[in-house]
C-alpha cells in the first residue's frame, strides 16, 4: 500500500492553491496567538487595571468561543463541509453544553437556597 499521497495532491492542486492555503493557515495561527495573548495578559493584569470580574469572565468566554470556532472551522476543516455534516458534528456538543449549563445553574441555586452560601 502506498501511503504517500504527495503525488496525488500535486496532480490535483496548483502551487497557487497551496500558497493560498498556507497563507490562510498562518493568518489563523496569528489570530489564535493574538487571542491567546489577550487572554493571558488580561488574566495577569485585570485586577491592576481595575476591571470587574464579570467583564473579565465574559471576555474569556467570548474569546474562547472565537478560538474554538477558528480551530474547528479551519484546522478541523469543517468550514467547507456540507451543512448537514456540520450540524451532525456540532449538535451533540451544543446539547451537552446546554445540559451542563442547566445542571450547574440548578446546583448553584440549590446550594444558594439550602446552604446559604454565596
Amino acid at each position: 500500500m502506498d501511503f504517500d499521497r504527495t503525488a496525488e495532491y500535486v496532480n490535483h492542486h496548483s502551487e497557487e492553491e497551496g500558497k493560498a492555503m498556507r497563507k490562510t493557515i498562518w493568518v489563523i495561527f496569528w489570530v489564535l496567538l493574538g487571542i491567546t495573548g489577550v487572554e493571558v495578559t488580561l488574566g495577569l493584569v485585570w485586577q491592576d487595571m481595575g476591571l470587574a470580574w464579570s467583564f473579565v469572565k465574559w471576555t474569556f468566554i467570548i474569546l474562547t468561543l472565537i478560538k474554538a470556532y477558528y480551530i474547528v472551522a479551519y484546522y478541523m476543516h469543517l468550514k467547507h463541509e456540507y451543512k448537514n455534516f456540520i450540524y451532525a458534528v456540532a449538535l451533540p456538543y451544543l446539547v451537552l453544553a446546554v445540559y451542563l449549563i442547566v445542571m450547574m445553574l440548578t446546583e448553584a441555586i440549590y446550594i444558594h437556597e439550602h446552604h446559604g452560601l454565596m
